[in-house]
């Protein structure tokens, strides 16, 4: 194992120290290991936090700032943070207004956040939660009961935050985070293994001329195994079920997303995003908006995701309103 670390067990906590040094303007790190927006709380808006396990960077923390997440919780490599930081972020960001738990659809993060959104009621702070699961490839996994939360949590965060910042209230926020997850699907691939650093090792064994269709972000098997095949055919397996599943249809304008899963060069992003534009015209889809970069990763392991997001105007208005993260800027 080739990795820049000092020790595994210290790999998060000099993560996160490194993030407060670089976007020290942004954010700040308070204990418990919570990232929180620099001049949270906002008196009188809608606090939205999310978090999960490190090793999907820049989620989640990287998305922490105006227009997006006013805090975030990181757990240790693939593991799901602990109440007591979720319980600290929800605190750390309560302006009155209420707090929105943005959860992926995994059993550790689902528990403890509800556990956290007690113990914060508790205290008088109103909570609503809204569970992410746009993953297409499998109903259940290792991790989650149903599908699991992946991309489409990146293009949620982004437009619920857009509209918490606009001084919309606590149901309107929530409304508008279960409209994205709605009407949001994925399905990933992947070329390589992604290797742990508490392991050492490839957290499964694929060869040098196999693929993997439908993998989760943790390494979780998918859809199939088969010998590897050109972007053109992988973009093929992994957006007819996307298409089919909403379903998407001609007419539709949809935000296109095609993420890197950690290990992927951008140029071969590109080249899949291609494939996945000419797919979208060819059946009288719009994609009036895209990202393409690696936004929520698995570690180094090579390979993409993609999402697609059916637009209405008023999810594209808080797309387009500014964002100020250390991982997306735009309009300001």
């Amino acid at each position: 194992m080739k990795k820049l670390i000092n020790a595994p067990d210290r790999v998060v906590d000099e993560a996160l120290a490194g993030m407060a040094a670089a976007h020290s303007d942004l954010i700040r790190v308070e204990p418990p290991n919570i990232v929180v927006r620099k001049d949270a709380p906002r008196r009188g808006k809608v606090g939205v936090i999310s978090g999960g396990g490190s090793g999907h960077e820049p989620m989640h923390g990287g998305f922490v700032g105006l227009g997006m997440l006013d805090a975030a919780c990181p757990g240790a490599v693939f593991t799901s943070p602990v109440p007591d930081q979720m319980q600290a972020a929800t605190k750390a960001v309560d302006g009155g207004a209420g707090v929105l738990h943005i959860v992926k659809n995994y059993t550790g993060d689902i528990m403890n956040f509800d556990l956290a959104a007690q113990l914060a009621e508790a205290e008088g702070i109103q909570v609503k939660s809204v569970v992410i699961a746009d993953d297409v490839a499998v109903k259940d996994s290792l991790y989650t009961a149903g599908r699991r939360g992946v991309g489409g949590t990146v293009l949620a965060e982004k437009i619920v935050g857009g509209c918490a910042e606009s001084g919309a209230n606590l149901d309107t926020v929530t409304a508008m985070c279960q409209r994205v997850q709605d009407n949001v699907r994925s399905m990933g691939m992947a070329l390589t293994s992604c290797t742990l650093p508490s392991v050492g090792k490839p957290t499964f064994d694929l060869g040098d001329d196999e693929m993997e269709i439908g993998i989760g972000i943790h390494g979780e098997p998918g859809r199939s195994r088969m010998k590897i095949a050109t972007a053109d055919q992988i973009v093929e397996m992994l957006m007819t079920p996307i298409l089919e599943d909403l379903p998407f249809k001609s007419g539709d304008r949809v935000l296109a997303f095609v993420n890197g899963m950690g290990g992927t060069p951008l140029i071969e992003l590109y080249v899949v995003y291609n494939a996945v534009a000419s797919m979208l015209k060819g059946k009288g889809i719009t994609v009036a908006r895209n990202l393409v970069g690696s936004y929520i990763t698995s570690l180094d392991m090579a390979g993409c995701s993609i999402s697609l997001l059916k637009l209405d105007d008023e999810m594209t208005r808080f797309w387009d309103a500014p964002v100020h993260t250390p991982a997306l800027r735009w309009g300001l």
